[in-house]
């Protein structure tokens, strides 16, 4: 069969090679998803609503595909995770009303442009930076008993890891923080993402790192933990409105099949303070795409939408592209170091 529901070979082929880009982006950083799909099937002329629901149908698929890895690896904290879903769903609702209004004055769309750029950008810039001068480059350190070495915990995560507000939780690496802490770090990242109209991946994952002091890989395990059940809501109620096309969603989910599970098992081979570059680069080039974008419509020049797709395209493969050189010249580098042995005990 050369189509699949009228979908061509060569928009086949599309999809599945960019599905396996984001794949690897969705199961490294935990998100990338909706970010760079929703915007490339608007650009190539699909309508709003089908594109932000084949988005999020991609998405949920992903992103269990990449938790399902996460999970083999260790790397996920359903304690936390369900606590994070409780105080995000209470902040969406805070930031969708806080969006309405901006709505009714006829703010919104300039507002949250710009918010989204800043936003995007400085936790880009930040990310960055505090990964160029993270000192050894040698990533979190664990103890025998698998807790985290307080030396490598983010001095925010340590003051608010300092407030002992009972119920006290204990979370995997061995970090101890109050429940309504996680709960109000949760509440303020649903915050910004219902107020931004976004999944949120790109705020979240750096919050339970530098906020509340969870290790990277199970923040963004967790993370996509999240993500299962927010894709998943997200895409049932799009699909009962017929907004969710099986020949984008299809051929996308086959490549990022792949791409998730290489994605999450990186995250076990490279350096932490290698993923946290990874993540300021992307969400930079992210903020750059998105600025063009609007630009783009304030001087109604729609080349610069085919600009910003270029941009988001490139992104990915970049960031993809380096994503899985670093794993393999980790996997070398064992491999090295193995051999040596080896045929010593020989």
């Amino acid at each position: 069969m050369m189509e699949l529901m009228g979908v061509g070979v060569d928009l086949l082929l599309l999809f599945t090679g960019f599905g396996l880009l984001i794949g690897i982006l969705f199961g490294f950083f935990g998100m990338g998803g909706s970010f760079l799909v929703t915007p490339a099937l608007l650009v190539m002329g699909y309508e709003p609503n089908v594109a932000v629901g084949s988005g999020l149908a991609f998405v949920f698929g992903t992103s269990v595909i990449a938790t399902l890895k996460h999970r083999d690896l260790g790397q996920v904290d359903y304690k936390l995770g369900i606590l994070m879903i409780a105080g995000t769903t209470a902040g969406i609702e805070v930031g969708k009303l806080g969006l309405e209004y901006l709505q009714h004055i006829g703010l919104a769309g300039t507002i949250v442009s710009v918010a989204y750029v800043l936003l995007l950008g400085g936790i880009g810039v930040f990310v960055t930076r505090e990964a160029l001068k993270g000192g050894d480059g040698g990533g979190i350190d664990h103890d025998a008993e698998g807790e985290i070495d307080a030396d490598d915990i983010p001095d925010i995560a340590k003051k608010i890891q300092s407030y002992r507000f009972p119920p006290m939780m204990k979370l995997r690496g061995g970090v101890r923080v109050s429940l309504w802490l996680i709960l109000l770090v949760a509440f303020a990242t649903g915050l910004l993402s219902g107020f931004l109209g976004v999944g949120g991946g790109f705020i979240r994952m750096p919050a339970l790192f530098y906020l509340i002091g969870v290790p990277v890989p199970v923040a963004v395990g967790t993370d996509l933990f999240e993500i299962v059940f927010s894709g998943g809501l997200g895409s049932f109620l799009y699909a009962q409105s017929g907004a969710v096309d099986l020949s984008i969603v299809v051929p996308l989910l086959a490549g990022s099949a792949l791409g998730a599970r290489l994605g999450a098992a990186a995250t076990s081979l490279v350096e932490e303070d290698d993923i946290k570059v990874y993540f300021g680069v992307m969400l930079l080039l992210g903020a750059i795409a998105v600025a063009v974008r609007e630009i783009g419509g304030v001087l109604e020049m729609p080349i610069l939408d085919t600009v910003s797709l270029v941009i988001i395209l490139g992104a990915a493969l970049l960031v993809s592209g380096a994503v899985t050189y670093s794993a393999i010249q980790e996997l070398r580098r064992d491999e090295s170091e193995s051999a040596p042995a080896a045929s010593f005990s020989d």
